[in-house]
């Protein structure tokens, strides 16, 4: 393997790695961990912020991961040459 595309794969896991991190805290530590703090912060409509996390949150956050990882992921591929057309 070619030292870019040593650099490459370190970046796109480095990515990968940081995407399962943020993932992981949003669904297990808000959405479980820390619902019971959070359940003291109450939202739009009354809800509280654990519960929020819990049922929308998670998803909505899932949603955002995927689109920041597809716009890095395009920026990776164009620094590194490897971009599709």
């Amino acid at each position: 393997m070619s030292s870019d595309s040593q650099e490459y794969w370190k970046a796109n896991i480095r990515l990968v790695i940081g995407c399962l991190v943020v993932w992981f805290i949003v669904s297990y530590g808000c959405g479980i961990l820390l619902a019971p703090a959070l359940n003291n912060i109450h939202i739009l409509g009354g809800y509280p912020l654990g519960f929020w996390f819990a049922q929308q949150g998670s998803i909505y956050s899932f949603v955002i991961l995927v689109f920041f990882y597809a716009w890095r992921m395009n920026q990776l591929d164009r620094k590194f040459g490897v971009q599709e057309d």
